[in-house]
Order: C-alpha cells, then structure tokens, then sequence
C-alpha cells in the first residue's frame, strides 16, 4: 500500500499529534501533561481526556465507559488514542498504519484496520444507550465523534 503522505507531510502530522498531546488543542480536557512515565516517576501528571460517560489515560492505557474498564488489545488502544487525541481530525487508513504501526505496511489492508477499529466499537458500546465514539468516514479513514462534546 502507497502512503498519501510524504516524508515531509508524514512529520507534519507527527508534529501536528505531538503538539495535540501537548495542549494545544483546547477541545481536549488535559488535566496536565508530563515527559515521565509514571511507572518512573509517580508524581507525574497524567493526559486524561473525559467525553459524557467515556474516561481515557493515554499514561496509564485506560478507558473507562460508563465506569466500566474497557480491555483493549495494544492496537486498539493505539488506534482510539490516535483518534481522540485528534477529535476534529479525519485521519486516513495510512495516516493510522504509519502513526500505529510505525511504518509502511504494503500488507496491512484496510479490512483489518477496519477489524480492528469494529472490534474497539463493540467494545466501547456497553450499553445500547452508550454514543458511537468513532465514525467512519467512507473510503477515507475515521475520526472521533464530533458530536461527543469533551469536558
């Protein structure tokens, strides 16, 4: 599979996530941040975001829905915080190959992100009343639900 970015668009969107990570957007609910981990520091201030019913830790790889524990699998994790992190942002089946799995996967389909991301839907919608928090855009990738409003 051909990446839609260049090398340059590619750090682009990786300075572009970083910065999001960091603040600067003030949709996000960032209680603070820090360049510790907490298994090293304990004291560390953690990158929490919180939507309606949905708790999320980027540090701690937590998701809470309606104060349930989610159990996502490393990718699902990886590919929900990429999305939250980014609720405003369509990112493109390549954009989550390259910023997920780090590189470019010729083999990689689109059918298995897709897998994945329904995996992660079913997971977070533990009741029929719980909103969609990921929708797809078609052909093109997905994106955070805009109309979740973030605290």
């Amino acid at each position: 599979m051909l990446s839609l970015l260049d090398v340059s668009q590619q750090q682009e969107l990786m300075q572009y996530v970083l910065a999001q990570a960091q603040g600067g957007n003030p949709d996000i609910f960032l209680h603070s941040i820090s360049t510790h981990t907490p298994a090293i520091n304990p004291d560390a201030k953690l990158t929490e975001v919180q939507a309606e019913d949905l708790y999320f830790c980027l540090e701690n790889r937590i998701v809470y829905v309606r104060e349930t524990e989610i159990m996502l699998t490393v990718k699902e994790f990886d590919i929900f915080a990429l999305l939250i992190m980014n609720p405003r942002r369509v990112l493109t089946y390549e954009m989550i190959i390259d910023l997920v799995w780090h590189e470019n996967l010729d083999y990689y389909s689109h059918r298995a992100i897709n897998n994945h991301v329904s995996n992660l839907r079913h997971k977070l919608k533990v009741t029929p009343e719980t909103p969609d928090y990921i929708r797809s855009v078609h052909s093109i990738g997905y994106k955070f639900n805009p109309n979740i409003e973030l605290l």
